[in-house]
């Protein structure tokens, strides 16, 4: 083996469903029967602990209004509830929650982070976003979701309460000294008094401080506001890119944003989504993307297509070259995905029936099809590079992909010296070496 790098790579799991690929429960030995049992993610944490994971990670919507007899209820359970299930079977890795500032209440929220923080011993992180459907708002006592500025300038408000709440005080305030009759410092437990436009909030929390200092803060808008809450609140950020190209272009806005933020020094650790076909050789790989694709209706396909792009396309010609989108600028839905989108149509000029095999899985995140020398190579490269701190695994079957990476990928990382040969943190800001 060789020895390791001075900087190694971080991996998490996002887990959604039974895979990320639309046909993945029409395979005759999918998980669907089992995505409203909690053993199913569980199994499915503990095969990620065994490949040495950072963390795993859920995304959430807060609607499902029925469309057709495909619809995936992949939002089961909610992602606390079903990381504090998670938390009493795995030791070691990394939990994070999906938590929208525009829906949820931040005292309540930060109350439920540090609950399950102390609970598994400091392993909690949580990934802001703003919501993107106006269905999510109707949930929530709102006629339509608020425009994309206000979603954002309420997501700054509601990180400044967040920090507030999460460091209000600290667990050695609790002090329980019996003969001294004194159970708390209470001169450290003293309410901070926030006076915001959204959120007027006394405090403190009723929930320590954790462990591991802060809470890991994730972020994953890619549009301007977004970039610029990531430069001024986040810890690391999940990204959304095609090709190296779109990747270093993201890197590039984000240091921008760093350099004029109140921390210029500070470091953000990026992580892009990645989706992976494995096999012992190219073929094989290639074959396990194929039958997915093989599966997929078209209609499914184009309608997942229409709300990336937020335009009907069902009666598009599959055959002909993909009609011109808007550009980037005009697009009030979430940018990332759709730029993607205009990146895969500028790369590759393809079909609209092409394009729709490259957003099968991932939505278009970097995708790799190989065997694990192929794939890692591809890795090192975007990690060599500075583009990728590590990545947001995405698998395509789950647990069948999942444990291919761990199974056939991780020990490549491994024997290049990419990769962790075992937990050596006890937290997750620990494991993501983060100060």
């Amino acid at each position: 083996m060789t020895q390791p790098h001075t900087k190694q790579l971080n991996i998490g799991v996002l887990l959604y469903a039974c895979g990320h690929h639309q046909a993945a429960w029409l395979q005759p030995d999918s998980s669907i029967e089992r995505i409203g049992n909690i053993n199913y993610y569980q199994s499915l944490a503990q095969i990620a602990e065994r490949g040495l994971f950072d963390a795993v990670f859920f995304a959430d919507n807060q609607s499902f209004p029925a469309q057709s007899a495909s619809d995936m209820p992949a939002f089961w359970f909610d992602p606390l509830i079903n990381l504090a299930a998670i938390a009493q079977v795995t030791q070691h890795i990394g939990l994070v929650s999906t938590i929208s500032s525009t829906f949820a209440n931040p005292f309540t929220a930060a109350r439920q982070l540090l609950s399950l923080d102390h609970l598994s011993g400091g392993r909690v992180g949580w990934n802001l976003v703003t919501s993107m459907t106006d269905n999510e708002a109707q949930n929530h006592s709102l006629s339509q979701l608020p425009g994309h500025d206000a979603r954002y300038a309420k997501a700054r408000e509601f990180a400044e309460v967040m920090n507030h709440l999460l460091n209000s005080w600290n667990p050695s305030n609790f002090i329980h000294q019996r003969e001294q009759h004194a159970l708390i410092e209470p001169e450290h437990i003293q309410s901070f008094n926030y006076r915001g436009d959204y959120f007027n909030v006394t405090g403190p929390s009723t929930t320590p401080s954790s462990i591991q200092g802060d809470l890991v803060a994730m972020q994953a808008g890619a549009s301007e506001p977004g970039v610029t809450l990531a430069a001024d609140f986040a810890d690391a950020v999940y990204a959304v890119a095609w090709n190296m190209e779109q990747a270093q272009k993201y890197i590039q806005r984000l240091h921008e944003k760093i350099a004029h933020s109140s921390q210029p020094t500070r470091t953000i650790k990026v992580f892009p989504g990645l989706v992976t076909y494995v096999g012992e050789t190219y073929e094989a790989a290639l074959a396990k993307k194929q039958a997915l694709d093989d599966l997929l209706p078209i209609e499914t396909a184009l309608s997942q297509l229409s709300s990336f792009i937020r335009q009907d396309c069902s009666d598009w010609e599959l055959d002909a070259p993909v009609p011109p989108l808007p550009p980037v600028e005009d697009f009030t839905g979430p940018v990332g995905r759709y730029e993607t989108i205009l990146q895969i149509i500028q790369d590759k000029q393809p079909t609209v029936r092409e394009l729709l095999g490259y957003l099968n899985a991932g939505g278009g995140h970097l995708t790799l099809i190989g065997t694990p020398s192929i794939i890692v190579d591809e890795m090192e490269r975007w990690f060599e590079a500075g583009v990728a701190d590590g990545f947001n695994l995405m698998p395509p079957t789950l647990p069948n992909s999942l444990d291919d990476f761990v199974t056939l990928v991780v020990p490549e990382l491994q024997r290049r010296g990419l990769y962790r040969t075992t937990y050596t943190g006890h937290t997750f800001r620990e494991h993501l070496n983060l100060s």
